[in-house]
């Protein structure tokens, strides 16, 4: 299982990536995390553990996530949040308007930056916060 969750790229790499990248990979990884959160912490069937991820992964509330831990952030990434949100995407959103999609974009950014970094102390940390 380790090495199907191995990233290979140095930071450097990483930085070079588009946010969006960063992005893709932090959809899932806050996905996983809700999921196994959900397992662990209730009872529901598949069903209705897909309803109450929903109220987690949505762009509304991935978008007030960020709000709320937004002071405990570093400098750094404070900067990985900017370029997530600043960063041009063309999709549009769905169940939320374009400034919740920008800044739940920003809060997946930060969430793949910081496991594609290896940064696995800080990415636990700030996942608990939320």
């Amino acid at each position: 299982m380790e090495e199907f969750l191995k990233v290979d790229r140095t930071k450097q790499e990483v930085e070079l990536m588009s946010p969006l990248t960063w992005a893709y990979i932090g959809d899932a990884v806050y996905e996983l995390f809700i999921r196994n959160k959900l397992i662990n912490e209730t009872n529901l069937k598949p069903h209705k553990l897909h309803i109450e991820a929903i109220k987690y992964v949505k762009a509304k509330s991935q978008a007030e996530k960020l709000n709320e831990i937004y002071e405990i952030l570093t400098d750094e990434e404070k900067d990985i949040v900017r370029r997530g949100r600043n960063t041009q995407n063309h999709h549009l959103p769905k169940n939320s308007n374009v400034q919740e999609y920008m800044y739940a974009t920003a809060f997946e950014a930060l969430i793949g930056y910081l496991y594609l970094t290896k940064q696995n102390t800080r990415l636990k940390d700030i996942l608990d916060k939320v």
